[in-house]
């Protein structure tokens, strides 16, 4: 075959242009649109609920009693559901959330046979009797944790009502998922009870019915409502409950009842059972038998609750920016008791939650209560189960945690069953920001320096954010819904945006779906809105892939009029880049230059006016970018 110069010359040409536009593409696929959703009457393209945007209401009347001998609870709940969606409803699905905790059910054949944190007990499960739609008997259908009632006619569009009843009794189990259970201590047993009455799915405008079951890992995702419940329980009894206690007087003796009211005016902790007053006739209100607690709460999600006779019991009031007065308690057997201990419980409840009230969005409920159990840490509306065991900077990390969920997922209404980091990764964002507020950083931070998690980035077993939680592999767990996400947020806050635009996007992002169901598009289109940034690069590689960042310097050239500066991207992610250029005198200029410059390629020269000898370019000087190779960052000494 006859060599063809010419002909090769051109192919030449042709490949070489090719490959340059290819080249292009692959960083342009960086900054295309992703995740943008069109408007719709539900939700919008701003990130905000649509003009016909609904949510499907239930409210809860509920009468319980806890068997102390039998370690039973049983009772009666009435649920009124009402369909604000604009289709007719054939039957509502319910959540029967202690059927975990049988040999069959899912996520008791889905547990690892070595076991995990998810272990539960299988001796309990709901016992279900009279259920009934409108006061008459109901035909339903049980499918693990979740139940099925079939309505005799369908429930109306827009505003349509039925109430569904039923008597319930379950075994409570000792070891619930490190979640709920229940805890033997040298004065009695501690009872920490959640998801423990039959609630309602959520019905919304993305996925209908919300039904995935009760396994592990995956938490929550509950529609908003009125709670109206009593607990009875023995005499001797202390009981701490989400919402506001509506009968202090008829259960508190005349000595409790005075301190309760004390410490609902003064910022200093105050006992309203002492240590040594503990099981003492001193401070109950009755001998023998079993009294009632009847508490209310209003527009929420869930309620918890703790009762023990072992209770040493704190409270103190909050005041908050806002003029709001807040009762934050804390109750604990005397093993947790100690100044290194529980006995600054209050106080970190106190400082928690004053830190989220006035920093992103007001608290809205009466009391804040922080309960010594056999759980690591789990939050819900007004009530946090923290263990029993911890002290110092560890009881303060989880008061500071669980508390902070009352904005996410309690407020900011996500759903944690499917996206976890909506709620662990946004909490563990503002817990960073609580640390260093309290006490002037009596407790140090974690997350000051991005590179915190590069270990976790390397993994080549690690998983993307966006990973369902129930398919995590445990171990990644932490970094998927946790830490990950966290540092993204904190990237964004210091590095990318600034601090004036992130918060002002992030705040208007509570406000505008507080008590609402928002999705992650609603959370980015938000933030890109408020902000005025388009961040698809970033919200696409850091949440939705194993994509890191790894910015080069690769050369500074001295000119007549400065330094030319060789960058490179070698990673996945582009990033903007925070230079530091130093002088041979001793000073430095701080460099920025926008995402935007790797939208053409992976290579950049930038040409930095200066008259002085340039010594060596640092990039991310403050090390807030998780920037997987430190190596490349410098060049010169």
């Amino acid at each position: 075959m006859k060599f063809n110069f010419s002909y090769f010359l051109l192919l030449n040409v042709v490949l070489l242009f090719l490959s340059q536009e290819q080249f292009a593409q692959n960083n342009q696929q960086h900054f295309d649109e992703f995740m943008q959703t069109p408007s719709t009457p539900y939700r919008t393209a701003s990130g905000k609920p649509g003009p016909a945007y609904w949510q499907n209401q239930n409210d809860y009347e509920i009468a319980v009693s806890l068997d102390e001998n039998t370690h039973r609870l049983m009772g009666k709940v009435t649920i009124t559901y009402t369909n604000n969606s604009p289709e007719q409803l054939d039957f509502i699905w319910l959540f029967l959330e202690q059927n975990r905790f049988t040999t069959n059910s899912r996520g008791t054949l889905t547990t690892p046979i070595q076991g995990n944190r998810y272990n539960g007990d299988v001796e309990g499960g709901y016992n279900l009797s009279q259920v009934k739609v409108n006061g008459e008997k109901a035909k339903f259908l049980i499918t693990d944790t979740r139940m099925q009632v079939f309505l005799p006619e369908p429930l109306a569009a827009n505003g349509g009502s039925t109430t569904i009843s039923m008597n319930f009794a379950y075994k409570i189990p000792v070891k619930g998922m490190d979640r709920m259970g229940r805890l033997k201590v040298q004065q009695g047993t501690i009872y920490a009870l959640a998801q423990w009455f039959p609630k309602v799915a959520v019905f919304d405008d993305v996925s209908g019915w919300n039904i995935e079951p009760y396994l592990g890992a995956g938490e929550f995702y509950l529609g908003y409502g009125n709670y109206d419940y009593k607990i009875t329980v023995p005499y001797n009894h202390t009981v701490v409950a989400s919402g506001r206690l509506m009968n202090p007087k008829e259960v508190l003796n005349r000595k409790v009842y005075k301190r309760f009211q004390k410490a609902q005016e003064t910022e200093e902790t105050t006992y309203l059972i002492e240590p040594s007053e503990v099981g003492s006739r001193r401070v109950l209100n009755k001998r023998k038998g079993t009294q009632t607690w009847h508490f209310k709460m209003e527009n929420t999600r869930d309620i918890a609750f703790a009762s023990s006779s072992a209770f040493i019991w704190d409270a103190a009031n909050i005041k908050l920016a806002s003029g709001k007065n807040v009762m934050a308690q804390s109750v604990y057997p005397a093993e947790s008791d100690g100044q290194d201990a529980w006995s600054r419980s209050t106080e970190y409840t106190q400082e928690s939650i004053k830190f989220y009230a006035d920093t992103y969005f007001d608290y809205p409920y009466a009391t804040a209560i922080n309960v010594a159990a056999d759980v690591g840490g789990m939050e819900y509306p007004g009530v946090s189960f923290c263990s029993y065991k911890s002290k110092g900077a560890s009881l303060w990390g989880v008061t500071d945690h669980e508390f902070g969920h009352n904005w996410f997922p309690m407020i900011v209404g996500s759903n944690e069953r499917l996206h976890a980091w909506m709620d662990e990764g946004f909490n563990t964002f503002i817990n960073h920001y609580s640390t260093l507020n309290f006490n002037n950083g009596e407790y140090p931070a974690d997350f000051t320096n991005g590179r915190v998690i590069n270990p976790y980035l390397k993994f080549p077993g690690r998983e993307s954010i966006n990973t369902y939680p129930d398919a995590t592999n445990l171990r990644n767990l932490a970094y998927t819904a946790y830490y990950k996400p966290a540092i993204g947020l904190i990237m964004l806050r210091e590095y990318i945006l600034g601090e004036e635009r992130f918060d002002y996007a992030f705040k208007s992002y509570i406000k505008t779906w507080a008590f609402k169901h928002p999705r992650p598009q609603d959370f980015f289109a938000h933030i890109e809105n408020a902000s005025g940034e388009s961040l698809n690069w970033f919200w696409k590689n850091w949440f939705y892939t194993n994509n890191n960042i790894d910015i080069a310097v690769v050369d500074v050239a001295q000119k007549e009029h400065g330094a030319l500066i060789s960058l490179e991207n070698k990673g996945e992610i582009p990033m903007p880049v925070a230079l530091k250029v130093s002088y041979a005198d001793g000073s430095y200029d701080t460099v920025h230059l926008p995402v935007e410059i790797w939208q053409r390629g992976n290579a950049w020269d930038y040409f930095h006016e200066t008259s002085k000898k340039v010594t060596s370019v640092e990039f991310d000087p403050k090390k807030q970018v998780a920037d997987i190779d430190g190596s490349n960052d410098s060049w010169g000494k």
